[in-house]
């Protein structure tokens, strides 16, 4: 799909490797939502690249009403929706048995419902949007990229809740594919390694040196804007479709 033109949703899009999409995607002539619950941040970005190309809706992804009318703004907005990256989650450090007794259920629910159901949430609703554009470029209506992790497939002592949300992102791929194909509608997900978001620089050294040695090459945390160069490929790749994409320098995470 060529981006020109396009109108392009990121949720998260405030930050980190969300806003290095969002930047991408402007540069290539995208009109981008920035869904988000910083609205601060949104409107920095939105300062930079211009109000003409960018609209700010705070949106709590993980219900249903607020993402609903996030989808609708978009339509009254640019009149379509054509691509969705799902950028936005968190985690949660906690071992299932931990000095403190069992891992928080509701610490555990709030991941799945952010990373997990959130991201499902955002796809379905932007889905049924996408489904009412002209056929473009190989009669395609719109992609879906979602955002997983490594972790969702060999995730560290204490990460039970991130890598299990992130192993659902990750099982979601192929279905969510199988499912929008009938309606033109391609789905992937990126499963990022280790990359230097705001978030990992706050980190002291003893959490972010381990990490950097299980790097292989190049020997380095990823870029956010290297994250934004393969969802930018994803959309413009038509062939692209049902696949999880590892970003990692070939690394594999350690037990700790």
């Amino acid at each position: 799909m060529d981006i020109n033109n396009k109108v392009a949703l990121v949720t998260g899009g405030a930050s980190g490797l969300g806003q290095a999409t969002v930047e991408k995607l402007v540069s290539k002539g995208a009109k981008v939502a920035i869904l988000d619950i910083n609205e601060q941040k949104a409107n920095e970005i939105i300062e930079k690249l211009g109000a003409e190309n960018i609209i700010f809706l705070s949106t709590n992804i993980m219900e249903e009403e607020p993402v609903i009318s996030s989808i609708n703004k978009i339509h009254e907005k640019f009149g379509a929706l054509h691509i969705a990256v799902n950028c936005a989650g968190t985690g949660y450090p906690g071992r299932i048995l931990g000095k403190d007794g069992p891992h928080p259920l509701d610490a555990f629910k709030f991941i799945i419902d952010l990373n997990l159901v959130g991201t499902f949430n955002v796809m379905r609703i932007s889905a049924e949007l996408m489904d009412k554009n002209e056929e473009v470029s190989e009669s395609e209506k719109g992609v879906i990229i979602n955002t997983a992790s490594v972790a969702g497939y060999e995730g560290q002592i204490g990460q039970s809740a991130y890598s299990a949300s992130k192993a659902g992102v990750i099982g979601l791929t192929l279905t969510a594919a199988r499912d929008l194909a009938r309606h033109s509608i391609r789905v992937c997900t990126i499963a990022p390694g280790i990359f230097d978001t705001p978030l990992m620089q706050l980190a002291p050294d003893k959490v972010r040196d381990p990490l950097l040695d299980s790097t292989q090459f190049p020997h380095r945390f990823g870029q956010p804007n290297e994250f934004a160069e393969l969802a930018t490929h994803i959309v413009e790749n038509t062939y692209l479709n049902g696949e999880t994409i590892r970003l990692d320098s070939g690394m594999r995470m350690k037990p700790r």
